[in-house]
């Protein structure tokens, strides 16, 4: 960690940067990637199913619209890319 931290400091010296501006720029594009991910994930499930949320996934449980025994696991994967994305998304309202 040592290293880096210096190499940061190098990075920022060179380019005539705060080393505190290239963090949270670092910090913001790498979340904003993550969200993208997750956000293309998200629809990959919710397009295969024809839903918009782990909700609407439940409600066509219940209706009989999906059939549980084959689907439970991308249920379960989008309820937790759904969490994910929350929190990414919070997080970025917090820079």
């Amino acid at each position: 960690m040592q290293l880096e931290m210096k190499k940061i400091d190098e990075i920022a010296e060179k380019l005539n940067l705060s080393k505190e501006d290239m963090l949270y720029e670092g910090i913001k594009i790498f979340l904003e990637r993550k969200l993208k991910e997750l956000r293309t994930e998200i629809f990959k499930i919710t397009s295969k199913y024809g839903v918009r949320s782990v909700e609407e996934f439940e409600e066509k449980y219940k209706k009989g619209e999906i059939n549980e025994k084959d689907t439970w696991q991308d249920l379960q994967k989008l309820d937790h890319l759904e969490f994910k994305k929350d929190e990414i998304e919070k997080l970025l309202k917090e820079l």
